[in-house]
């Protein structure tokens, strides 16, 4: 029987102005599985994405992580128990490559010199060079600035990786790679990637 790692149950979130993000959505997210959201922008994925680390709150209905309800595990403990990818890769461009990698690591206690030893095998997993390790994310191409933000978000070995739509800003044979490397990634580590898209012939190629 597989088992569920995200459970939806009637969630909904309305915001002040009236406008309805999500209507009772209900869904389960197999353990190990890569889910994809696709749709226009606007229809809700991205909102459905960030319940499930509190970066947004639903309005009514439920949100479980292995059973246990989200709201109950405080937001700051729960975001780092899980990976997250953005677009542009969100790093901070006053720290080095090997820096960005380590710094969940470091906010759970790991020290300095181990999150950075962990941070360079990271490289090599993500289809970066030992090498980046100690540059600025403005001396990296948009295509490993993303995989740094992918090596980012498997830092602190989380069994939950959140993906809001990580590929869009770069061009398209980069995207294809990326997309390439992230399901041998997925074969080989496993975790439950919950991946929120706009294009249908990426939610094809992921889902």
């Amino acid at each position: 029987m597989t088992e569920t790692a995200i459970r939806y149950s009637g969630v909904s979130k309305v915001y002040p102005n009236g406008t309805t993000a999500v209507d009772h959505l209900d869904l389960e997210i197999p353990t190990g599985s890569l889910t994809v959201f696709v749709g226009p922008s606007g229809c809700g994925k991205t909102t459905s994405l960030r319940m499930l680390n509190r970066m947004v709150e639903p309005t009514s209905g439920t949100v479980e992580i292995d059973g246990r309800n989200v709201a109950d595990v405080p937001a700051a403990q729960l975001r780092r128990s899980m990976g997250y990818v953005m677009q542009q890769s969100g790093l901070m461009p006053h720290r080095t490559v090997e820096d960005n990698i380590a710094t969940v690591p470091r906010l759970n206690g790991v020290s300095k010199s181990t999150a950075r030893t962990n941070a360079r095998k990271l490289l090599g997993s993500v289809g970066l060079d030992e090498s980046l390790a100690t540059r600025y994310p403005a001396q990296l191409s948009g295509g490993q600035q993303q995989r740094v933000g992918v090596a980012r978000a498997l830092a602190a070995d989380p069994p939950i990786l959140l993906m809001d739509e990580p590929f869009s800003a770069v061009d398209p044979v980069v995207r294809q790679d990326l997309q390439r490397e992230l399901l041998d990634l997925q074969q080989r580590l496993h975790r439950t990637i919950v991946f929120v898209t706009h294009d249908i012939d990426e939610a094809i190629t992921l889902g």
